[in-house]
């Protein structure tokens, strides 16, 4: 039987919804992403809390809320309380991402579903990996590894690679196979033929232009419109494909020497570009290099202004400008006011560089035609004052005395649970605020009597002699140098840093946070959200370009088709692209094709059969391994038995029978050819073989059949039986391992 896998969409098929799916290897229950979307939809999470205990282990392909939005409330609310590994830059930027949503939600409503402090618990605890890096579970996950991968799509943005018992589940969503200005392209194609392949069908049908001709058509839009004297706006994410846009506005503005003034806008813009100026390794190669070779870092930002405060561009009112405003859907946050406040004037342009998620102001604007009018609520948060401020003040100092009565309550509870029900101990004594003196007759028949001394708010032990204070006597240990000392104590932890940072907010305000978000960290006057509905007359223009960093159609059957998996499952698509991509890749790709619905359990267990087998000491004292790179191997002839029903190869109980040599390794003619050169052989190149001395040829000769695969090859040696041949064959065996 092999490696048992089930896979149960939660959230995000046929459609285009967040990303949520539940996979099973072998009874471990992984999380696969835990995404959300910008409306923050409970009712999108109802698969999700139905299954949140059973997890054992969640893990996030990118930062963005559409794979880790809902983790913050899952963990809250639902009881998840799984380990979380992802990327570093998946963790950091994902953290931001999470807190710019908070505190664009606070700036306008009561928002309740999350606090800041449950976006901090949610994420303190992640494992974070390296790309390639193999990490080994225990325990219930004994035998599972898995291991992050480049995706392409978003900085750290991950294809996770799961491996149970030499079988490979690939988890590939959001790949983009383009190599772009701050990132590589994925490296799903290295996957050759794993056992499953979990995909999205999300850009089945589109097919995108040319590189340099989709940059160009960005530019000349936008210069089109500063030049008329307009502002442009581009809703953007919080640390996603925004990096990508800042790259090109950044190094063309530097080309032409342009002055137009351009601004990142978000909560926590400046903290965001400070990780990404850590993340270069995470990054292209040619990023990589250039800040080996100069120590240029891409993300020195010269032409692109940071600025968290809204306020800054009203500094520039009559100027034509440039702004990367948050959120992308335009719901809330920066880029909802600012559009507001651009959408009347028809010499203004908002650029639109992903498509807006269903139901969002975003996705309205951007169909065709758009319309001319849509109503938007206007939300601002304001100090109390006056009449409400009184009652404000007054419910809360009746909730802190019903806090406080309710502490005492369970305080004397638990005090009165730990004495036990011993009769002759005194029952705590209630003191009436209004009459404090009391009465003694009063307190004596109370307590029974039983008591020499009555002290208010003191109850004794049974076992004490009389009241006292506690005292505990402070003994350091000493040896023959002095004072023994414990080094944790001088260690600070990670926690009292990250609280520390927190409290050094309120320090920095003037230049790391909005002043709305300061007030809503810090919480120091009490407010309330006042609202109005408007309409909007939009004359400004819409424009929508593909930069969302995602392989198009053509492209995505044609690495489907080069990695080929057994198995494959689509997830994460309109119904028109999931079933054009199911019903090509039935046909193309692989035989067995599944796109399964919310709460639909699918088994893709793999065909193949593995065993676990024990090697016995008999026959391993026999064996003579070599040494093939980081791996020793040997020949074993053996016979299969049972030893507590476990299988076990022990040794052959007759001769064991001859075998064929076996040549092991890969031969490179290029490298041989250098090879034969330095043992003085004449040697060259002629129609794709290798012209050895003057009369052997070499040439090799792959199995055509075996596609992308490293199956066996052929070395073909011809020549008369000279000297000359036996020399050269015992050159080209040296290039092998022979068992």
């Amino acid at each position: 039987m092999g490696t048992s896998v089930q896979v149960t969409p939660l959230c995000g098929v046929y459609s285009e919804n967040p990303l949520c799916y539940l996979l099973s290897i072998d009874g471990f229950n992984f999380l696969m992403d835990c995404g959300w979307n910008d409306l923050f939809d409970e009712n999108l999470l109802k698969p999700l809390a139905r299954l949140a205990p059973k997890i054992d282990a969640v893990l996030l392909s990118h930062p963005d809320i559409l794979h880790l939005g809902a983790l913050p409330y899952a963990m809250k609310h639902f009881k998840l309380s799984a380990p979380v590994y992802s990327t570093e830059p998946v963790y950091r930027l994902g953290l931001l991402t999470m807190y710019d949503h908070y505190l664009s939600r606070r700036q306008v409503s009561d928002f309740n579903l999350f606090t800041l402090d449950d976006i901090d618990t949610a994420f303190q605890n992640v494992t974070r990996l390296t790309y390639s890096q193999n990490y080994h579970f225990s325990d219930k996950g004994e035998g599972i590894v898995i291991a992050p991968h480049v995706a392409g799509h978003l900085l750290g943005g991950t294809v996770w690679k799961i491996t149970k018992d030499g079988e490979d589940v690939v988890y590939g969503v959001d790949f983009n196979h383009r190599k772009e200005r701050h990132l590589n392209g994925t490296v799903l194609e290295s996957f050759v033929r794993p056992a499953v392949l979990i995909t999205d069908a999300y850009n089945a049908l589109n097919n995108q232009l040319y590189k340099r001709q989709r940059d160009q058509e960005f530019i000349d839009a936008i210069l089109k419109a500063l030049r008329a004297d307009g502002n442009v706006l581009l809703p953007v994410d919080t640390a996603g494909r925004a990096l990508e846009l800042i790259l090109i506005l950044e190094q063309y503005w530097a080309q032409q020497h342009l002055t137009f003034p351009i601004f990142f806008l978000t909560n926590v813009a400046t903290s965001s570009i400070d990780y990404v100026k850590s993340f270069l390794e995470w990054m292209s190669d040619s990023i990589a290099k250039s800040f080996e070779h100069t120590r240029d870092n891409a993300f020195a930002l010269k032409h692109v202004t940071l600025i968290i405060n809204k306020n800054e561009l009203e500094k520039l009112a009559e100027v034509p400008k440039v702004v990367l405003a948050s959120m992308a859907s335009l719901e809330v946050g920066f880029s909802h006011d600012i559009f507001v406040e651009w959408a009347i004037e028809a010499k203004n342009l908002v650029l639109f560089t992903e498509k807006g998620q269903f139901g969002t102001l975003a996705r309205m604007l951007q169909v065709d035609p758009p319309p001319k009018a849509v109503k938007v609520t206007m939300s601002k948060r304001v100090p109390l004052v006056g009449d409400e401020l009184k009652a404000y003040e007054e419910e809360q100092s009746r909730i802190k005395k019903e806090e406080a009565l309710k502490a005492t309550l369970i305080k004397e509870e638990e005090l009165r649970t730990s004495q036990g029900a011993d009769a002759n101990v005194a029952v705590p004594m209630v003191i009436d605020a209004n009459s404090s003196h009391g009465s003694s007759n009063v307190a004596s028949s109370r307590f029974g009597g039983h008591l020499d001394i009555v002290i208010d708010g003191f109850i004794p032990p049974a076992t004490s002699v009389a009241p006292m204070f506690p005292f505990f006597e402070n003994t350091a240990e000493w040896d023959d140098y002095g004072e023994i000392i414990n080094p944790d104590d001088y260690i600070i932890k990670e926690e009292d840093m990250d609280q520390a940072s927190m409290q050094g907010i309120g320090v920095e305000l003037d230049g790391k946070l909005d002043e709305g978000s300061a007030h809503l960290l810090l919480d120091s006057t009490p407010s309330k959200v006042v609202s109005n509905e408007m309409t909007v007359q939009v004359k400004c223009g819409l424009t929508y370009m593909d930069f969302e960093g995602r392989s198009d159609g053509r492209s995505i059957k044609s690495i489907l088709a080069h990695v080929a998996p057994l198995k494959l499952v689509l997830v994460h698509g309109s119904a028109e692209a999931t079933e054009h991509l199911k019903q090509h890749c039935a046909k193309h790709v692989c035989p067995h094709v599944y796109a399964p619905q919310i709460d639909e359990t699918i088994d893709v267990t793999s065909d193949l059969c593995a065993y676990k087998v024990q090697l016995s000491e008999r026959l391993m004292s026999n064996v003579i391994f070599k040494k093939l790179g980081d791996y020793e191997i040997a020949w074993i002839d053996a016979e299969v038995g049972k030893t507590n029903d476990i299988l076990t190869l022990g040794p052959l109980s007759s001769t064991p029978p001859t075998h064929k040599t076996v040549l092991v390794g890969d031969l490179k003619l290029a490298d041989f050819k250098q090879f034969l050169a330095s043992k003085g052989v004449q040697v060259e190149f002629a129609g794709g073989a290798l012209r050895c001395g003057e009369y052997v040829t070499l040439r090799k000769i792959s199995d055509s059949n075996q596609k992308g695969v490293t199956g066996t090859q052929q070395v073909v040696i011809e020549g008369p039986l000279t000297e000359e041949y036996y020399k050269i064959r015992e050159h080209l065996y040296s290039q092998f391992y022979l068992l």
